[in-house]
Parts: C-alpha cells; structure tokens; sequence
C-alpha cells in the first residue's frame, strides 16, 4: 500500500512539473543566400543564441540557406504567409506592391550607411508603415546600402552620367537614375557579374561588399567609384503570423524584445560590417597597387551636382505614388529625412 501510494505521488509530481514546463520549439528560417551570407553569420547567429539563452534551450532555430525551403528571392513573403517557412529573410523591392511606402526608403536622401537608413526607418514606423507588414511577425527591416558605382564606364561626373545603361538598386530610383542622365537597366544581383563583363551593362549601383566573394564583381569591372549618392535596399526577416501566435507567452515575449529594432539594427549591421572588411581590403590593395580596377571618389562639387539632379527627379516619383492612391509620399519621404 505504501509503495503503491508512493508510485502515486511520483506520477503526481511529474505531471505536475511538466505541465509548468515550456514546450520545446524549433523555429524555421528560411533563406535564398548561402550559409556564408552576412546576414546568416551576423543577423540570424545573433538571434538563433539569443532566443536559445533566453529560453533556456527551449526555443530554437534551424537554418535552411540557399534556397532549401524554396529557390530565389521573388518568393519569399509569400512562404512565410503560407509557412513554408516559419521566418524567412527576404527583398521588399521584389514584391514593391506590397510595401509601397516603405519602398521609400530606399531613394538617396540624408543617410549615409545601413544603420542610419535603418533607423530613420524604424523613427516613422508606427507612424506610417506598420500597415504594410501586418499580416506577418515582423522581425526585422533593415537596410544595405548602394553606396558604390561598379562598372566598365566613368561615370563619376554628371556629364560621365550621360547615356550610362545603370542597374538601380530598387526600380523606385528609376527616376532619380533617370535625372541624373543614365539609363536604367533592370537586371537582378545575380546576373551583375554577366551583364558587366558582356557589355549589356555599364554600371551596377551595389554595396561595396558586391567587390569580393561571392559577387567578385572587381573580376569585371574597370572602375569603383565612392562619394556618389547612396541608395538602399529594404530587406527584411519575417515570421509567419499564426505560427507566432501558437508559441507560450513565454517565447512570444523573447521574440517580442528582440524583434522590432534591435533585430533590425543586427541585420544593418551585418550588411555594414561585410562593407567594413570591404574598405578595409581595398585600402589594403590601394596600397600595394594590387586592384584591377580604378578606385575613384567623386568630387564633392560633382555629388552636389548629382543630388541636386535627383532632388528635381522627386516630384516625378511623388505624382506616381499620388496615382497609386498613396497622396502623402513626400511627407513620409521628408519625415525619413528629418
């Protein structure tokens, strides 16, 4: 009877400890880039630890790189909607349609590097983009910048500009590549290194990373040319909603306090770190003489010349988003820009 009792009480005491217990969860994230990509040794590294610690191991992540959960770019917003994926890591500028006011922020304005875009991003969220993303878990928008003019032409003056078939960053700077003289070309990030060495292209607006592996656009390229007006490229890592809402309130808190901007300023400074090693490297070759291609910096006299020609060009973009049903473009534009 004693014995019987006690093998009672221990059954007890362990459905009572684990209905306390946390169901242990594994998040999956889904990603076009290689394992090798900033974003997946910086961002997703960051984020796998911290919600690991946080949990004391009982949330998790696994990361499916290089397209695993489903090949290309163009698709990943939709994966996560449909959770293909549970996060995916993703390019706004693909799907424009969807976030056309946070496309934005991506026309050359007063930031200067991913973390600065990023967060004057994040200064007007609330306020005026957060419609745009609520059918999923944001966890992050961050912005790479285009602050480097790649190609086979010297375009580092407006007159250089002139008939220059560019490959823009996004398609919204259309105009403003347009103002400056050049002609823009679409053509995606993974056929840059073609189009230069082939001439179907004379220049890519691209991160100063974009010079090394596993772009190596300094392979096919006669001219680097610094100093010129930054674009950038809205990317982001999403969670699919419903799977979110499923978690313990426990898991969800985790999220919570990482999601938001402090993830989003782990994924700029992921992108910025990669431009880094970046200068770093041609500083080291400027040196020793060891680039094959011409590194120039625009005078500050030809820039002026350049934003003056881009600023002209915005009336053009904000009458398209007025058409679009979007009237306030240029005040979201200007409180980008404060």
């Amino acid at each position: 009877m004693i014995k019987r009792f006690a093998v009672i009480a221990a059954f007890i005491g362990v459905s009572g400890i684990s209905g306390q217990s946390v169901t242990a969860e594994e998040l999956s994230v889904g990603t076009f880039v290689p394992p090798s990509h900033e974003t997946n040794v910086g961002m997703f590294k960051w984020f796998g630890e911290e919600i690991e610690k946080r949990s004391g191991g009982t949330l998790t992540m696994k990361l499916y790189p290089a397209g695993q959960l489903g090949a290309g770019p163009v698709q990943q917003y939709k994966r996560t909607i449909e959770g293909v994926a549970d996060i995916t890591f993703g390019v706004a500028a693909l799907t424009p349609t969807i976030f056309p006011k946070t496309m934005l922020a991506i026309l050359p304005g007063k930031a200067t590097n991913p973390v600065d875009s990023t967060e004057r991003l994040w200064a007007i969220y609330d306020e005026y983009l957060a419609d745009e993303w609520s059918e999923v878990k944001v966890l992050a928008i961050g912005n790479p910048a285009g602050s480097l003019l790649v190609g086979n032409r010297n375009v580092s003056t407006m007159e250089g500009m002139k008939g220059a078939k560019i490959v823009p960053f996004a398609a919204t700077t259309t105009p403003a590549i347009q103002g400056m003289g050049a002609v823009p070309v679409a053509l995606p990030v993974d056929e840059h290194y073609t189009g230069l060495s082939t001439g179907l292209i004379d220049v890519v607006v691209t991160s100063v990373n974009n010079l090394m592996p596993p772009w190596n656009l300094d392979e096919v390229a006669d001219y680097a040319i610094d100093n010129t007006p930054a674009t950038f490229q809205v990317t982001f890592a999403i969670m699919n909603k419903e799977r979110y809402e499923g978690l313990s309130d426990e898991h969800k808190a985790i999220i919570d306090d990482l999601a938001g901007l402090p993830m989003s300023l782990e994924l700029a400074k992921s992108f910025q770190g990669a431009d880094d090693v970046a200068r770093v490297w041609i500083e080291d070759n400027l040196s020793t003489g060891g680039l094959d291609f011409e590194w120039i910096v625009t005078s500050d006299e030809e820039r002026a010349k350049m934003e003056a020609a881009i600023a002209a060009s915005m009336d053009e973009i904000y009458a398209d988003y007025a058409e679009r049903g979007i009237p306030n473009a240029r005040e979201i534009y200007e409180a980008l820009n404060r």
